[in-house]
């Protein structure tokens, strides 16, 4: 994991698979703070799903946020914002309405990534 190039070490979580509980303890009890060397995990054409955090990006409004269009230049208190969030009746904002808020660092799975090659740097 040398050749990643990162100043923060790489948290993973792999899966063990196989047999009773105690033998997945005593497995793992083994590598317990030791260096697993990757080939050990992965191997070269597996498909596998990458789990992560998407990079944050404080409150933001709704044009930033959801790409809504802003209004024409002439309107009254402020552009950048839905014309209508929604009806008289019923009395409240529908949760499909695009609204400010947290954008980014939300929990984020790739799917099915194939691993092309394994190499050993350093």
């Amino acid at each position: 994991m040398k050749g990643l190039k990162q100043k923060k070490a790489h948290i993973m979580e792999i899966q063990v698979n196989g047999g009773t509980i105690a033998q997945k303890v005593d497995f793992a009890y083994n590598f317990f703070e030791k260096q697993v060397p990757i080939d050990a995990v992965f191997q070269k054409d597996e498909m596998i799903d990458i789990i992560g955090v998407t990079k944050g990006k404080g409150y933001e409004g709704v044009v930033t946020r959801w790409g809504v269009t802003r209004l024409p230049r002439k309107t009254h208190r402020g552009l950048r914002k839905v014309a209508c969030i929604g009806a008289w009746h019923p009395a409240r904002v529908s949760f499909t309405v695009a609204r400010a808020g947290q954008n980014g660092y939300h929990h984020r799975t790739e799917l099915n990534k194939k691993i092309y090659k394994l190499g050993k740097t350093g």
